[in-house]
């Protein structure tokens, strides 16, 4: 008898203990359900980005000030990337039109007084201090998640988006976009423009408005190329790639300058801080656009090599994502990102080796610049979410 009695009261214990321990559980579960091969990817792009910007700015004696501004920014990063994985992506599906509204109203302040002219753009804010803000980049995460928001909406007797919906899409999209082509930042344009693509694409549109929006787009540029909304020097940049030798001293020294950097490292590279043409300055805008040719220099074809291995990482981390998202609004957001990562990774890697146009569009995670980065952080905090929200 007294081993019965005991043993019930020992019961009421035994619960309490098994409730603290899964209440511990619970709140060990955030960071035990993270992604963390895709955390790992990322925190050495940052890692090695905060070397390179130091390598790329030591010649003129800045290389502490970069160092610990860039340091700043991925700090700041990953506070937004926490905020962005914290609140569960379903409920921030309810706020998506007041960040793109917001999102607007920053492109709109760019144009006005309030904005200021960087090579040839008037794409940035200046908040003093030193302080900038780029409102396009957190254009694209409005967008991104607005689109997501329109496209997996159920319609009755529908199992892919109606005629109605991706007009929709194509107009909120628009509005952001020919704010940006306004100012005139053309790299830009073309991240939204395989953004909107992608989403479109893979959220099951039939094949003709697949054909008619490719047709759209070649029909876009020649009317642009047509209308001169271009300034000189940007059909000279874009077009530069063609035959890099021939605007050697001109438009085309940075991506000239470039190959010559990347060539010159060989397989493992002159050493970090040693690079004779970084540190000669023969490239220009080293620690943003032009990044990856001070790790082609100074790091080698390994170092270079690990960069594209670790964007690659992200990118087959963030296709995982999407191909198991419990819903569609998760997935079509994490296409989104992959549409957008994959295709800057390509386009600034493509402009340092001389393969594609000179657009300025930095290097994700790698080039020194706060918006970038911010942003970019949010995008990695939006996997997350979906990630940590969906059943194993």
């Amino acid at each position: 008898m007294s081993d019965i009695s005991a043993s019930t009261r020992s019961a009421p214990v035994a619960a309490r203990r098994d409730s603290l321990a899964a209440r511990a559980l619970d709140r060990e579960s955030f960071l035990r359900r993270l992604d963390w091969v895709l955390v790992g990817a990322v925190a050495v792009l940052c890692v090695m980005g905060c070397a390179l910007v130091w390598a790329a700015t030591k010649p003129q004696g800045l290389s502490s000030s970069y160092l610990k501004k860039d340091v700043l920014n991925v700090i700041i990063g990953v506070g937004l990337a926490v905020i962005a994985a914290s609140v569960d992506y379903r409920t921030l599906r309810a706020y998506t039109p007041v960040l793109y509204v917001a999102s607007v109203i920053g492109l709109l302040a760019v144009l006005s007084p309030l904005g200021q002219r960087i090579n040839g753009a008037h794409s940035w804010i200046s908040f003093g201090g030193g302080f900038e803000l780029q409102p396009s980049e957190f254009a694209k995460v409005a967008v991104i998640l607005g689109m997501g928001m329109l496209l997996s909406e159920k319609r009755e007797g529908s199992t892919e988006p109606t005629t109605q919906d991706i007009l929709f899409c194509l107009a909120i999209a628009a509005v952001p976009v020919l704010l940006i082509l306004a100012q005139p930042d053309v790299g830009s344009t073309m991240v939204f423009a395989v953004i909107i693509f992608g989403m479109l694409t893979l959220s099951g549109i039939s094949a003709k408005w697949v054909v008619g929006m490719l047709g759209a787009a070649v029909l876009g540029s020649l009317l642009i190329a047509h209308l001169h909304l271009l300034h000189k020097f940007q059909i000279d940049r874009l077009t530069s790639f063609t035959n890099p030798h021939a605007g050697a001293e001109s438009f085309g020294l940075n991506q000239h300058e470039s190959i010559l950097a990347i060539g010159h490292g060989g397989i493992f590279g002159q050493g970090l801080g040693h690079g004779s043409l970084t540190n000669g300055q023969f490239v220009p805008e080293q620690p943003t656009d032009f990044v990856f040719s001070v790790a082609g220099e100074e790091l080698g074809l390994v170092g270079a090599g690990l960069i594209v291995l670790l964007s690659g990482i992200v990118l087959w981390r963030a296709l995982r994502i999407a191909r198991l998202a419990q819903d569609r609004f998760g997935m079509l957001v994490a296409v989104g990102i992959v549409c957008w990562f994959g295709f800057q990774a390509f386009e600034n890697i493509g402009m340092n080796l001389g393969v594609m146009p000179i657009t300025g569009l930095p290097l994700t995670f790698v080039s020194y610049g706060g918006t970038s980065m911010f942003a970019s952080m949010i995008a990695i905090g939006l996997l997350q979410n979906v990630h940590i929200r969906t059943p194993r």
